[in-house]
């Protein structure tokens, strides 16, 4: 007769092979080896830099710098945050640099489906509405972009839009978005608003006042904000159309 455990020609008994134990499973338990590291991952980056616009009684004024940084890396000192739309219309848009591109790309081509139905470039007004439309249709997966929107409206009037990441917008005499936003605004109110300064001249600056202003402003920034600096791009839109000057921030 057969033992348990033996083998029907009747030899030796067979062993009968164990599971291994917890020590042999798992050697690294014990040892010096670095735990397990959770790395998050998000779709959407910050990269950095400032905008500002202000609007005349019949001009309007864009600032933004050109630094395109992701932490304390600088990854190019020469991007331009801003889009000509029209003759009479600009966007700077801060945040995701690539969210930003692809905004621009869509509003350039519903501008030119626009123009090809009523032979003529949408007003001011009319692409102030369609980006706030455009953003609301991504709200569930927003563009990260915080959008200035400046030009000269049908009644040659300054028009100077600000906009939060999913289309509520509103038109202002002057804004800011970017990284060093909350240095712009205040020196803005000061020198524009003239809030609390009973003394002071309520006259509206001039173009080449205005122009002065955001050259300081982006300047003073730079000093404060890592993530501003390098270039300035001044854009000046009025009756005549867009022009552009630049000048040096500071590049460190």
């Amino acid at each position: 007769s057969s033992h348990f455990g033996s083998s029907n020609s009747g030899s030796s008994p067979r062993r009968i092979p164990r599971t291994r134990s917890a020590r042999e499973r798992a050697p690294y338990r014990n040892s010096k080896m670095q735990a397990p590291m959770e790395h998050r991952w998000s779709p959407y980056a910050d990269n950095g830099g400032t905008c500002l616009g202000v609007a005349g009684n019949d001009f309007c004024v864009l600032a933004a710098d050109t630094r395109l940084s992701t932490g304390y890396s600088i990854l190019t000192r020469d991007c331009s945050k801003v889009t000509q739309l029209t003759d009479k219309c600009v966007i700077a848009s801060c945040g995701m640099k690539s969210d930003a591109i692809t905004l621009h790309k869509h509003m350039k081509a519903r501008i030119v489906m626009y123009e090809h139905k009523h032979r003529r470039q949408p007003s001011v007004c009319a692409i102030a509405q369609m980006l706030s439309t455009m953003l609301y249709g991504k709200r569930f997966f927003p563009y990260y972009t915080f959008n200035v929107l400046c030009g000269v409206d049908d009644e040659g009037v300054g028009a100077v839009y600000h906009y939060d990441a999913i289309g509520s917008f509103e038109r202002a005499p002057y804004t800011t978005s970017g990284s060093g936003s909350a240095l712009v605004l205040s020196v803005l109110d000061c020198q524009l608003q003239k809030g609390n300064q009973p003394n002071a001249a309520k006259t509206a600056p001039n173009k080449a006042e205005v122009v002065e202003l955001c050259k300081d402003v982006l300047s003073s920034v730079g000093e404060r904000d890592i993530y501003t600096g390098d270039w300035g791009e001044i854009f000046i839109i009025d009756a005549g159309g867009v022009t552009t000057t630049r000048f040096e921030l500071r590049q460190d």
